[in-house]
């Protein structure tokens, strides 16, 4: 017989969820993730993937997966440090080093793990982590596994940071001190300070962190934040995923060669987690030969997330600051958020509502993906829909 307590404990907490919009219903997708998606038989045009530059159904990426299943078969097999390292692994590290203009480069099996590794594997109870207020879930439970005093600062404002950094140096309370920031913020689309960051560090002598998810295969000519910045030398950890703009799945460290030999003896993930399938490593190795070979993809990320962007703003939409393609419609009370995001969906678009607990209360918004792979054509029927539906439901 199942435990009452837990019954209760989740029944009561699951109502409370749906009553305040902040329940979130998965959708079993019938089709790849594509620029339109099949869900229960329907199409519609897809805004909610971070698939940015349409690469997860590129062919060249598929035959480089198939044919490692056939020579290398569909699991590792092992963790890294006994014998689930292949010459893959290595060359994916080696060409993620020469993308990101790193010493070396370490790969994990996703981009949550990569923060769950690094920044516990480096900082302990002795030391004090400056965290941008807004940094993703990963950084946070990073953050916390390290047992480290976690000071946020506000969102991207430098005097907070640097009167934070001079408040922990000066106090004589920790042994070493991270500065730890997104380098694309995935809810609002903006930049982080990079350079006013950097400078920061290298006067209170703090090791910087950034995690790059939303950045590479967008920023930098495909390299990123850090290299959009010409930052490269200065920034100790730069951390990554392969799961949305290279189109696969995974996460990565890159950084000083002493650095990610540390990380090799010393992260938890590394060390005790099945490593990445040979099909998706292949297949990483491809998409990053890609982007690092031609723009064309990234160019036409930014037309297509410009475009869009310049619609819902006529529109009179709330679009917030974003700096990138990241598109959000911010709509505020979390029923309504929800309530849109149906209606969307009624109509054949498919953007999802995002709310508390992934942004703060009474900010829910609707966040848009557009990518390269999708045509302005696909475009303009979205904008006819967001513009039905603002003015039935009384947001525009």
């Amino acid at each position: 017989m199942s435990s009452k307590v837990l019954e209760n404990f989740l029944h009561g907490n699951l109502t409370d969820l749906k009553n305040r919009g902040l329940y979130n219903v998965i959708d079993p997708l019938e089709s790849s993730n594509g620029p339109v998606i099949k869900i229960s038989g329907k199409e519609f045009i897809n805004l909610s993937s971070n698939n940015y530059l349409g690469l997860t159904t590129d062919e060249r990426l598929k035959k480089a997966a198939v044919e490692a299943i056939h020579r290398y078969g569909v699991g590792a097999g092992a963790v890294r440090t006994i014998n689930g390292t292949f010459e893959l692994h290595t060359r994916l590290e080696q060409k993620l080093a020469v993308f990101k203009h790193t010493e070396a480069a370490i790969a994990y099996q996703s981009g949550f793990n990569c923060n769950m590794a690094a920044i516990s594997a480096v900082m302990d109870q002795s030391d004090a982590i400056l965290s941008d207020e807004l940094n993703h879930a990963s950084i946070i439970d990073g953050c916390r596994l390290s047992r480290a005093k976690v000071i946020r600062f506000k969102h991207s404002d430098m005097e907070d940071l640097r009167a934070r950094a001079k408040e922990a140096t000066e106090s004589g309370l920790y042994n070493k001190i991270m500065v730890i920031t997104d380098g694309v913020f995935s809810m609002d689309g903006d930049i982080a300070k990079l350079p006013e960051i950097a400078a920061i560090a290298e006067e209170f002598d703090l090791i910087t962190y950034v995690d790059d998810a939303h950045g590479s295969g967008v920023l930098g000519n495909g390299a990123g934040t850090v290299k959009h910045f010409g930052l490269s030398a200065k920034i100790d950890f730069q951390i990554g995923t392969l799961s949305k703009a290279i189109g696969v799945v995974g996460g990565y460290v890159a950084g000083k060669q002493e650095l990610i030999d540390w990380l090799k003896v010393r992260s938890r993930p590394f060390l005790f987690s099945t490593s990445l399938t040979p099909a998706d490593v292949a297949a990483c190795i491809q998409s990053i030969d890609i982007l690092m070979n031609s723009t064309e993809l990234q160019n036409r990320l930014w037309e297509n997330g410009d475009y869009l962007k310049k619609g819902l703003k006529q529109l009179g939409f709330n679009i917030g600051k974003s700096e990138t393609p990241i598109t959000p419609c911010i709509i505020g009370e979390e029923v309504k958020t929800q309530q849109f995001s149906k209606r969307l969906y009624q109509e054949g678009v498919y953007a999802k509502a995002i709310v508390f607990p992934t942004v703060p209360q009474g900010t829910g918004r609707v966040r848009n993906m557009p990518t390269a792979a999708h045509t302005k054509e696909m475009l303009d029927q979205a904008l006819s829909t967001y513009a039905k539906v603002g003015k039935e439901l009384g947001i525009i």
